[in-house]
């Protein structure tokens, strides 16, 4: 072979490696497709949308959202279309909290006027959950366990326990081993005793849970899910132990339930 030709092949082989410009290619067209994703909302797209909306090739499509589902940004929604994946629908969007807290507002209004005690909503925000409404009630003794705007680990308050028991369960592995270090600052919870109580929380259709988030408190939960039947937020009544007999956790969750199917017939 001669000298000219050897250089051609080595020139040929440095071309076929991935370049910085490669990359940053890939990454903007990953981003395109995951925009594209975003705004459709949670119909999400099929590939042939994908491939007239950001221009690409279907060969090309399909790698990129193998990438973007492994890395749990995209999920699949049934045979043909690409939604918003987990780690994106754990993330706050921008005016979906307020929007939610507003359709919240009444059903919280309508259990704490039921049952005199404050009535709490939460959202899921990664491994936290955080308060986005409160109802406080007219017995005299009101235990505000949270206020809005508080955030602590997913699963340690009746409304979050709810909420992260109706989620897949590797999520719910995930959630746990990401609140493994700071659970014990929770009424000495911990990872096997949140276990357990996500079992009960199932079996019996709503959680109860007591002297974890506050001391001396004893809160009922149950999941509210979305029009998609996905679980979205989490309601809560909280109160003290004396107030709480099981007849009255039942009550609770019933009422609970009737208000949720009453005023968001279709999910919130």
């Amino acid at each position: 072979m001669s000298a000219r030709a050897a250089n051609r092949n080595v020139r040929l082989a440095d071309d076929s490696k991935p370049t910085a410009e490669d990359g940053t290619r890939a990454l903007r067209r990953g981003l395109d497709l995951l925009d594209a994703i975003l705004a459709a909302g949670r119909d999400g797209l099929r590939v042939v949308d994908l491939c007239r909306v950001a221009g690409l090739e279907r060969p090309t499509v399909y790698r990129l959202l193998t990438t973007l589902i492994d890395c749990g940004y995209v999920a699949r929604r049934g045979r043909f279309h690409y939604t918003v994946g987990g780690r994106l629908a754990a993330l706050p969007q921008r005016g979906e909290s307020t929007a939610l807290a507003e359709r919240l507002k009444p059903v919280l209004a309508r259990v704490s006027h039921a049952c005199g005690d404050a009535a709490f909503g939460v959202v899921r925000d990664g491994a936290l959950s955080r308060c986005i409404a409160r109802q406080v009630g007219t017995h005299p003794v009101q235990v505000l366990v949270i206020q809005v705007g508080t955030r602590q680990p997913l699963g340690v308050g009746a409304a979050g326990l709810a909420l992260l028991a109706a989620l897949p369960d590797p999520t719910v592995a995930e959630v746990i081993a990401a609140n493994a270090d700071v659970l014990g600052q929770y009424g000495g919870m911990t990872p096997d005793r949140m276990r357990i109580l996500i079992r009960a929380t199932r079996e019996r259709g709503y959680s109860v849970i007591g002297n974890h988030a506050t001391r001396g408190a004893l809160a009922v939960g149950m999941a509210v899910h979305d029009r998609d039947g996905e679980p979205v937020a989490g309601i809560s009544v909280a109160t003290t132990l004396a107030r709480m007999p099981r007849e009255r956790q039942q009550l609770l969750a019933r009422v609970m339930r009737e208000a949720v199917q009453t005023l968001l017939p279709k999910g919130l």
